[in-house]
């Protein structure tokens, strides 16, 4: 398999195709799906929340402290959600003058702030939920269970993976 990606690398002529037969092009054509299906499920999830002033960026923030078990850091929120501090310090900025969430002094530590929803953010990420169930529905419904089994256990190992390359 390595040998194959070496030569066809080192072959000036060859560019990856995404339907080719190769290694090389069934990885490159795996690399193009994910992310254009990434990009257009999060674009069309954004348009249908765009009128209840929402957007995957909020959605994905409230539930990531909604899923924590107690206030939470928000140095480990943006780990969790995979972005960087100061964008994670906007996102809080905005969802507090919102009264979306709120940020307490940790006891134990007084340079840590600890977040978590208010009784609004609980209700925001309920209606943001409602609508994200339904674009899901929506979009899967003609994938089996088998099918939806197989994506999820594929991506589960992606993710394995990747983690497994960043700690």
């Amino acid at each position: 398999m390595n040998d194959e990606r070496d030569a066809l690398e080192k072959a000036p002529d060859h560019r990856p195709t995404i339907h080719g037969t190769t290694r090389l092009d069934r990885e490159y054509g795996f690399t193009y799906r994910i992310i254009l299906v990434a990009r257009r499920y999060r674009a069309m999830l954004d348009e249908q929340l765009r009128p209840l002033g929402y957007g995957t960026a909020r959605m994905e923030a409230l539930s990531t402290i909604a899923r924590a078990t107690e206030p939470t850091a928000q140095i480990a929120i943006a780990k969790r959600i995979g972005i960087e501090g100061p964008t994670l310090t906007r996102m809080l900025d905005t969802l507090e003058a919102d009264g979306l969430v709120v940020r307490r002094q940790d006891p134990t530590d007084r340079r840590t702030k600890l977040i978590e929803l208010t009784p609004e953010g609980e209700k925001a990420l309920e209606e943001i939920m409602g609508v994200a169930h339904s674009f899901r529905t929506t979009v899967l419904k003609t994938l089996s269970d088998e099918e939806l089994d197989q994506v999820n256990e594929v991506t589960d190992k992606l993710m394995r993976l990747i983690c497994a390359g960043t700690e």
